[in-house]
């Protein structure tokens, strides 16, 4: 899978957002981002082995599951990366998923789809192509905006 890590600016509302919509999806409040349900991601730390919490947007495609990371290689990333599963919440329900990340072909069909549909410029913007954009450059975008699949570990 790929490793190259591009450094991606967060913006500080992006990080400012994440600590009201992890608070509020802590709480059991069901939030859809962008059209999108919105979960908690819990997944073991790599280097201190303590659990990591952060909201992310679940992407459901012909009844699968998939996250995909617009501020590139990020320590959830890294750290699913080593865990391989993670706890999802949405409300009062948690699921263990195992991860597998997609190679890039796979994962480039799934991001050009993706942007077809109407998500914000921040969210688009760090992953540098656009829906008219090349599968080859969405191949590219891969390298450092990694997608997984996701599927219950149940």
């Amino acid at each position: 899978m790929a490793t190259t890590a591009t450094k991606v600016h967060i913006p500080a509302f992006v990080r400012l957002g994440n600590v009201l919509t992890k608070s509020l999806l802590r709480v059991g409040v069901r939030l859809n981002g962008f059209g999108r349900p919105m979960y908690l991601l819990t997944v073991r730390g790599r280097k201190t082995g303590q659990p990591r919490t952060t909201p992310i947007v679940v992407i459901e495609q012909d009844g699968r599951r998939y996250l995909v990371s617009p501020y590139g290689i990020v320590d959830w990333v890294r750290n699913l990366r080593v865990a391989g599963q993670a706890i999802l919440t949405r409300g009062r329900r948690s699921e263990t998923v195992q991860a597998t990340e997609l190679p890039s072909d796979e994962a480039a069909l799934l991001l050009k789809g993706t942007l077809a549909g109407s998500l914000p410029a921040f969210l688009t913007d760090p992953l540098g192509v656009t829906a008219e954009s090349s599968l080859e450059e969405f191949k590219r975008a891969t390298l450092s905006h990694p997608v997984f699949l996701l599927r219950s570990a149940a």
